[in-house]
Order: structure tokens, then C-alpha cells, then sequence
């Protein structure tokens, strides 16, 4: 059983976007984890920690946009 191109497309876009999303949603959960777990030990550190993971995490959404980007050309263009 082949598939034609439109339904390897989706496939592939699906599995882009599932793939790409999937990276970020763990480091975005771990970098809350660990700035939490900071923010208990060192409380007067909050501004300092609170700072960098908002960073830090803006890096981490900032590669399932590129996943995003990736699996709308996938399914427009190629």
C-alpha cells in the first residue's frame, strides 16, 4: 500500500511538529523544576533566578517555533 504525496506530507508534518514540540516541553518543565527548586533554597536569589529562567525558557520555545516554521513548509511548499 503507497501513500500518495499529499498524505506523506501530513505525515511528515506531523511528525515535525510532534517531534519539535516535544524537545521544548520537557526543557521548559525541567527549567521550571530546577528554578523553583533554587527559589527554595536561596529565597533572596528569586529576581536573579526568576530572570535567567524566563531566558532561558524564551531559548527553549524559541525551537518549537523553528519546528513550527519547519513543519508549515513542509506542508505548503515542498
Amino acid at each position: 500500500m503507497l501513500l500518495d504525496a499529499n498524505s506523506v506530507r501530513l505525515i511528515a508534518t506531523a511528525f515535525v511538529m510532534g517531534a519539535g514540540a516535544l524537545g521544548p516541553a520537557l526543557a521548559i518543565g525541567w527549567i521550571g523544576a530546577k528554578s523553583v527548586d533554587a527559589i527554595g533554597r536561596n529565597p533572596e536569589a528569586s529576581s536573579k533566578v526568576q530572570t535567567m529562567a524566563i531566558l532561558a525558557i524564551a531559548f527553549a520555545e524559541a525551537v518549537a517555533i523553528y519546528a513550527l516554521v519547519v513543519a508549515l513548509i513542509i506542508k505548503f511548499v515542498a
